[in-house]
């Protein structure tokens, strides 16, 4: 308390001599306009992610305790702070959590977070997998794209008067419709595999090779559509053959360098600032170039995560070094930023609805028509066939992802995107109970 005091004291002389020394001849009032927005804004943002984060992981473990995924939860924790219900019911809350002002930044990290997840889910792709996969997983995986696809796009046909933006071509909309039809959630899957303990059985095998094959299929065909949205159909062309120079660039050169870096990463023990910091930039730098060449970044940060060896040291641990923050902080940004924009109450009419049930019946169909058929023509018994079928139609996050790229270009209305963000939800949420429901039928037998 002594040392307080002369400090003081001493500060009191200080101060005094100075204001002699410098006398002030006129106050100026400083202008406090622009660092109080700044102030408000920051306490809006830092509010709002307390927000998101805590209804994230409460709806998440609400959802788990119901045996679904947690993603479920996520998402619909967004869509509840969103206008379709908190916006709603309490709009002056809703304008004071999530302003419009926090909007752009809630959108900035939300994409962020989407590049990161992205490259996870690269980074979990096993190449080898995909190499070595059969003519039988194959046939599954890609009658899993091709029938749900070509039913979207009939169904494109009877939607495109009614829920289609102006000015949007019929072909854009109708590919990319399609597209949506086709998407499987592989982290999703993976995770609900994991949890019926099936990844070591051939059925969990097939399942997890086919969605990898999903994935890399349903990203190609949506870059070239992304590309044909935002050019001419010649520019496309040039684009798409950007894509695949870039792409057999990152295999050919880029790839045996990394390859060689994480085998002497690997005999460290953890990765250090400086690693994780190239790793980082290695991210950014393939994302920019993707989004430059005309398709969206996230295509580069997934690629970026394929060219890492999966069974690396390295891939481990850049996986627990991320995943958790991508989770917990990244993640929920973007289900709140999908919620923001997803209005349920524009599927408001009888024929909305009807439609909505619709997209729901046709993906559905689609995905488990096609998996289970191509799973029985090439012997598998019903029950595995139809787990095989039930498991693709899971949509989860990836979905998401893609909607969000589709109501950006504007390639779909706000309409039609809350109509598909409710088919994400509803062809997850059906996995689960169904699955169950096919094992435990198989056991009896």
């Amino acid at each position: 308390m002594s040392l307080i005091g002369i400090t003081v004291v001493c500060y009191y002389f200080i101060n005094k001599h100075g204001n002699s020394i410098f006398p002030v001849d006129t106050i100026v009032t400083p202008d406090v306009g622009t660092s109080s927005n700044h102030f408000n804004n920051l306490l809006h943002v830092l509010l709002a992610l307390a927000v998101v984060i805590a209804t994230a992981r409460i709806m998440g473990r609400i959802f788990l305790m119901l045996n679904q995924p947690s993603v479920i939860g996520e998402v619909i924790g967004g869509i509840l702070l969103g206008p379709s219900l908190l916006g709603k019911y309490a709009p002056d809350v809703y304008a004071y959590i999530l302003p419009n002002s926090v909007a752009p930044v809630m959108g900035i990290i939300a994409q962020l977070g989407v590049i990161l997840y992205m490259f996870l889910v690269g980074l979990e792709l096993d190449l080898k997998v995909l190499k070595t996969s059969g003519h039988k997983t194959m046939a599954i995986s890609h009658a899993s794209i091709i029938a749900p696809f070509l039913l979207g796009t009939v169904l494109a046909l009877f939607i495109f008067k009614d829920y289609a933006p102006e000015g949007i071509g019929f072909t854009v909309f109708s590919l990319f419709f399609g597209v949506s039809m086709s998407i499987t959630a592989f982290p999703v899957l993976a995770r609900i595999i994991s949890d019926k303990q099936l990844q070591k059985t051939e059925l969990g095998a097939i399942a997890l090779t086919c969605a990898a094959i999903d994935d890399v299929t349903a990203w190609c065909l949506l870059a070239f559509i992304v590309s044909a949205a935002q050019v001419t159909m010649m520019n496309a062309v040039y684009t798409l053959i950007l894509t695949v120079l870039y792409i057999a660039f990152m295999f050919i050169f880029v790839r045996p360098i990394v390859t060689k870096t994480v085998l002497k990463l690997d005999q460290h023990k953890i990765i250090e600032e400086g690693e994780l910091a190239i790793i980082c930039l290695g991210i950014f730098i393939s994302a920019m170039a993707t989004e430059y060449i005309g398709i969206h970044a996230i295509f580069g940060a997934f690629l970026f995560g394929a060219i890492i060896p999966e069974k690396s040291k390295l891939a481990h641990d850049l996986d627990f070094r991320l995943q958790d923050l991508v989770r917990v902080l990244f993640l929920p940004c973007f289900f709140a930023f999908t919620g923001m924009r997803t209005e349920i109450g524009l599927v408001s009419s009888l024929s909305d609805w009807l439609m909505c049930g619709a997209i729901i019946a046709v993906a559905t169909v689609g995905k488990f028509g096609g998996s289970l058929l191509a799973a029985k023509f090439y012997g598998m018994g019903w029950r595995d066939s139809a787990a095989i079928g039930i498991l693709m139609n899971t949509r989860g996050l990836v979905e998401l992802i893609v909607l969000n790229i589709g109501l950006d270009l504007g390639i779909i209305s706000p309409r039609l995107f809350a109509m598909l963000v409710i088919m994400a939800l509803a062809t997850t949420f059906m996995t689960g109970p169904i699955l169950e429901f096919i094992l435990n039928f198989r056991n009896k037998k």
